[in-house]
C-alpha cells in the first residue's frame, strides 16, 4: 500500500497545492469491527503477533515482504517524538493516549523484548504462499491496530475530560458523581422480579422500596437499561416516585438521582423535573457537599437547572468562609459548565484562589481556568498572573489537558505573560504528535491570539497536522488557517499544510451553514498568506451565504468586507460571486465613522498629521484617512512629484473646482480688438494671466489640474464604491491611469497591536494590507512605533527631522517611477 502523491492545483487556485492519498484511508471505514474483535479478545491479539517475531528470525532471502515503508517511517519518527516529550507528560492526560506511542513502537524494528527466545521458533517453515500471506495480514492487522488506536487518541469527550481533577482527592467523592465506581451486574431475571413487583403494587411502595428498585435497576446490563424506558412498569415507577417525593429523606432523594444518572434518563423526563423542584424547595436546608453533588448529577444527566444553580450560588455566597478547598474547585467547575458567572461571587472567588493557589493541584488549577473561561468571568490580571507564574514553574509537569485550559483563560483575559510563553515554546512542541486535534488547536489559537509567535510550536503543528487533518471539524480547520495567517507563517511543509486544510474545508462545506463564521475565520486566514481557493470563496460570496451572515449571532459584515475587497484587488482574474454595491456602502460607512471617533484621534496619528501639514505647507498637503477602508486601519496620504516636491492634492471641495472661475482678464486694446473684428493679433488672455500668476499659484493650479483631470484617484474611501460593477475606483482608476509623473505615500503610523508580541514580525492583517497598497501603486512608509512613540516626547525640531527624511527618501521616488 504504498502513498501516491498527485500534485495539481485546485481550480483557479492562487497557489499550487498538493493532495496526498493513502490506499488505508479507503480501508479504514472498514476495520472497526475487526479491530473492536480484537479489542475484546486480547489473547487472540497476541497470539496473532507471534508470527511477526518468528517471521523476522528466519529471515528467508527468497522472500519479498509487502509494506507501506512511508508508515513505517512515520511510525517510528512518532515513537521517538513520543519518547522525547514523555517525560513531561501527566497522568490524567485527556488529549493523549499511551497506546498512541505504544503501537508505533511495536511496528518498528523488533526488540529484544519484543523478539521470542530462539527455541520458541518454529520446528519446521512455511510454505512460501503461506508464509507470504501470513505476512501481509500481521501487517495489515498491525495497521488496523495503529489506526484504531490514532482514531481513540482523537476522541474528546467533553462530559469526562473536564472531570479528571476529581480523581486527585478523595474529598470529591462526597462531593461529585463517580461513573467508574464498581458496581456489581444485575441478573436479567432479577430485574424482571423488581418489575414484577412494581406492576403487582402499582407504585404505592415506601419511598426506600422506591429507592431500592431504582438502585437495582440501575445495575442491569447496559443494553437492558435502554429498553427500560418504553417498559410500563418502569413508568409505573416513575410515577409513584414523582407521587412520594415529598416523603423522600435528602439522602433518599438523592439516591433516586444518582440512580437516574446511571439509567441515563433523557433530559426532559418528568421525574427529573419533579427532582429539580424538589431540591430546589429543600435546598436551603441541604449540606454544602449534598448541593454539589446534585448540581454534579444534573451536569452528568445534561440537564439544564437555572433555577437551581441560582439557589446553589447564593447559598455559597453565604457561607463562602465554610468551603473547603475541593468545594471551592467543585463549585468552580460546576459554574463553568453552567456557562454562568454570578456577578457577586466573583470578588470572593478571586481572593479564593490567591488563599489556595499553592495548595492547587496542577489538575484544580486547569479546572479553575476552565471554569472561568467557560462562563466568560472577568479576573483581574493581579490573579492570572499569579495562576501563570504557578503553571510556568511546573510546565513540564502539567497533563496536556490542563495546560490548554489555562492558555484558553490566559488568551480571554489578554494577558501577555512573556516567562510562561517562553516555557511554552521549551514543553510542548515534543508533544504535539501525541495531543488530539482539538488540543493542537486551543495550543495554535492560544499563540494566535496572544501574537505570539514561536517558530518550534508552529513547525511542530504543521508537521503534525496532515496526518491528523481527518479529525479536524470545521472550527478546527479554520482555527488552524486563520492562527498561522495571523502570524503570518509558513511552515517548511506549507504546501501540504495548507492544501490538506482546504480540502478539509471543502469536505465540511455543509457544517459553514450551521457555523458560517468558521468558513470566514478560515478564508481571510488564507487571504493573509496570499492563498485565495476561489471555489470557496465563490461560495461565502453568494446571497445564499450572505444571508446566513446576517442571521449568525456574531457580526460577520466587516469579515465579508475584508475578504471581497482582497479578492478584488490581488485576483484580477476573478469570475466569482461579488458582494452588492449597497453592502460595501453600508459596510464602509460603518467602519469610516468608528475611524473618526477612535482611529484618526489618536495622538501619535494627529500630531503626524499636524507636523505633516507645516513641513509640506499646508492640510491640502496630507489626507489622514483609510485609503483600504477593508483593512481597518488609518493612513497618511502624501503625494510628491518626481523631484521630490510635494503636491497638493487634499481639496476640501474638488467637484466646485470643475466649475468655470473668473480669471480677473483685464480689458486691453488687443482684447477690444478681437471683439470687434474677430481677430486676434497678440497673446491670449490665459496667457496674459498666466504670466501674471505667481509661482505658489502654478504649483497650486497645476496640482488642482491634476486632481481634476484623474491624474491622481479619488481616495476618500466614500466615494470608492462604483454603483454597477461594485469595484472600487481606486482600482480601476489606477489600471486606466497609471501615474509615472508622481509618487503617491501610504505612511503608516504603527503600533504594538501590528506585530507579534515582543517582536518586530508584522501580522497577516497588516501584511495583507502593505501588499494591497503596494498593488494599488502606493509607496508604503511606515513610522514604527518604536520610532515613533519615543519621539514624541522629544522637541519638535526633532520630530520635523525625522518626517523629513521619512518622506523624501531619494529611493522611494525611485520605487514610484
Amino acid at each position: 500500500m504504498a502513498t501516491v502523491l498527485i500534485c495539481r492545483r485546485f481550480p483557479r487556485l492562487s497557489r499550487v497545492t498538493a493532495l496526498s492519498t493513502t490506499a488505508k484511508c479507503e480501508a479504514k471505514s472498514g476495520s472497526g469491527k475487526s479491530e473492536q474483535k480484537r479489542e475484546e479478545n486480547p489473547e487472540t491479539a497476541n497470539i496473532r503477533t507471534e508470527p511477526v517475531a518468528t517471521i523476522q528470525l528466519l529471515n528467508p532471502l527468497d522472500y519479498r515482504v509487502s509494506y507501506n515503508p512511508s508508515a513505517y517511517a512515520k511510525s517510528r519518527a512518532a515513537s521517538q517524538q513520543h519518547a522525547a516529550g514523555n517525560s513531561g507528560q501527566a497522568l490524567g492526560d485527556a488529549f493523549t493516549s499511551p497506546g498512541t506511542a505504544q503501537v508505533p513502537h511495536a511496528l518498528g524494528t523488533a526488540s529484544s523484548q519484543a523478539l521470542p527466545p530462539l527455541r520458541k521458533a518454529l520446528p519446521k517453515p512455511m510454505s512460501k504462499p503461506l508464509l507470504s500471506q501470513t505476512i501481509s495480514a500481521c501487517f495489515s492487522a498491525a495497521q488496523s491496530r495503529q489506526e484504531a488506536e490514532e482514531e481513540k487518541a482523537e476522541r474528546h469527550d467533553s462530559k469526562e475530560d473536564p472531570r479528571v481533577f476529581q480523581r486527585g482527592r478523595p474529598e470529591y467523592r462526597s462531593l461529585s458523581y463517580d461513573k467508574s465506581e464498581p458496581r456489581e451486574t444485575l441478573p436479567l431475571e432479577e430485574g424482571n422480579s423488581v418489575l414484577h413487583s412494581v406492576a403487582v403494587c402499582k407504585g404505592s411502595q415506601s419511598p426506600g422500596t422506591i429507592l431500592d428498585h431504582f438502585c437495582k435497576l440501575s445495575r442491569l446490563p447496559a443494553e437492558h437499561r435502554a429498553a427500560l424506558l418504553s417498559d410500563p412498569r418502569f413508568n409505573m415507577l416513575c410515577r409513584g416516585a414523582v407521587q412520594n417525593l415529598g416523603s423522600f429523606s435528602t439522602s433518599e432523594l438523592v439516591g433516586v438521582l444518582k440512580a437516574c444518572v446511571r439509567l441515563a434518563l433523557p433530559p426532559t423526563h418528568p421525574l427529573l423535573s419533579a427532582c429539580e423542584n424538589e431540591f430546589c424547595r429543600r435546598a436551603w436546608d441541604m449540606q454544602l457537599a449534598e448541593l454539589l453533588l446534585v448540581a454534579d448529577c444534573w451536569r452528568c444527566l445534561e440537564r439544564s437547572v437555572p433555577s437551581y444553580l441560582s439557589i446553589l450560588f447564593s447559598y455559597a455566597n453565604v457561607r463562602w468562609k465554610d468551603l473547603t478547598l475541593p468545594q471551592f474547585v467543585q463549585l468552580l467547575y460546576i459554574i463553568g459548565e453552567g456557562r454562568r458567572s454570578p456577578a457577586d461571587l466573583m470578588q470572593k472567588v478571586e481572593s479564593m484562589i490567591l488563599k489556595h493557589l499553592d495548595a492547587f493541584t496542577l489538575e484544580e488549577v486547569g479546572t479553575i481556568c476552565l471554569g472561568l473561561f467557560k462562563s466568560l468571568s472577568g479576573i483581574s490580571d493581579h490573579v492570572m498572573r499569579k495562576i501563570a507564574d504557578r503553571v510556568t514553574l511546573q510546565m513540564e509537569h502539567m497533563s496536556t489537558y490542563a495546560l490548554v485550559n489555562v492558555l484558553k483563560m490566559l488568551r480571554y483575559a489578554r494577558l501577555d505573560h512573556l516567562p510562561l510563553l517562553k516555557e511554552l515554546g521549551k514543553v510542548v512542541p515534543a508533544r504535539i504528535p501525541t495531543i488530539n486535534i482539538q488540543g493542537i488547536m486551543h495550543i495554535t489559537l492560544s499563540c494566535s491570539s496572544l501574537h505570539y509567535f514561536n517558530e518550534g510550536i508552529m513547525a511542530a503543528v504543521a508537521m503534525s497536522l496532515p496526518s491528523k487533518v481527518s479529525y479536524c471539524r470545521s472550527k478546527d480547520a479554520a482555527k488552524f488557517l486563520w492562527s498561522f495567517g495571523c502570524l503570518d507563517y509558513e511552515p517548511p511543509n506549507e504546501e501540504e499544510f495548507y492544501s490538506s486544510l482546504i480540502k478539509q474545508m471543502h469536505a465540511k462545506l455543509h457544517e459553514f451553514r450551521k457555523f458560517p463564521e468558521h468558513l470566514l475565520t478560515g478564508l481571510l486566514g488564507l487571504a493573509f498568506v496570499k492563498r485565495f481557493p476561489e471555489e470557496l470563496i465563490d461560495y461565502a460570496l453568494r446571497d445564499e451565504f450572505v444571508q446566513l451572515t446576517r442571521d449568525s449571532k456574531y457580526e460577520l459584515k466587516k469579515d465579508l468586507f475584508t475578504l471581497s475587497r482582497s479578492v478584488e484587488i490581488e485576483c484580477p482574474s476573478y469570475q466569482g460571486s461579488r458582494l452588492p454595491p449597497q453592502f460595501y456602502h453600508e459596510i464602509t460607512e460603518l467602519v469610516l465613522n468608528f475611524a473618526e471617533q477612535e482611529i484618526y484621534v489618536r495622538p501619535e496619528i494627529v500630531e503626524a498629521v499636524s507636523l505633516l501639514e507645516s513641513m509640506l505647507g499646508g492640510p491640502e498637503y496630507v489626507k489622514n484617512h483609510m485609503i483600504l477602508p477593508h483593512t481597518r486601519s488609518s493612513d497618511l496620504e502624501v503625494h510628491l512629484a518626481m523631484d521630490g516636491h510635494p503636491i497638493p492634492f487634499n481639496l476640501k471641495d474638488p467637484v466646485a473646482d470643475k466649475k468655470l472661475k473668473d480669471i480677473g482678464v483685464s480689458l486691453t486694446d488687443d482684447l477690444l480688438t478681437q471683439l470687434i473684428t474677430g481677430r486676434f493679433s497678440g497673446q491670449s488672455p490665459v496667457e496674459v494671466e498666466n504670466k501674471a500668476r505667481t509661482p505658489a499659484q502654478e504649483s497650486l493650479r497645476a496640482g488642482d489640474c491634476a486632481v481634476l483631470s484623474g491624474g491622481t484617484p479619488i481616495t476618500d474611501a466614500r466615494l470608492q464604491v462604483e454603483p454597477k460593477s461594485g469595484r472600487s475606483l481606486e482600482a480601476s482608476s489606477l489600471a486606466l491611469n497609471p501615474q509615472p509623473q508622481r509618487v503617491k505615500l501610504a505612511i503608516q503610523v504603527s503600533n504594538r497591536n501590528h506585530y507579534c508580541y515582543c517582536s518586530k514580525r508584522l501580522l497577516g492583517l497588516h501584511c495583507l494590507k502593505r501588499r494591497q497598497l503596494r498593488l494599488l501603486g502606493y509607496v508604503v512608509v511606515e513610522l514604527p512605533f518604536w520610532e515613533w512613540f519615543p519621539l514624541l516626547k522629544r522637541t519638535r525640531l526633532e520630530k520635523l527631522s525625522y518626517l523629513h527624511y521619512k518622506v523624501f527618501d531619494p529611493a522611494q521616488l525611485r520605487v514610484g517611477g
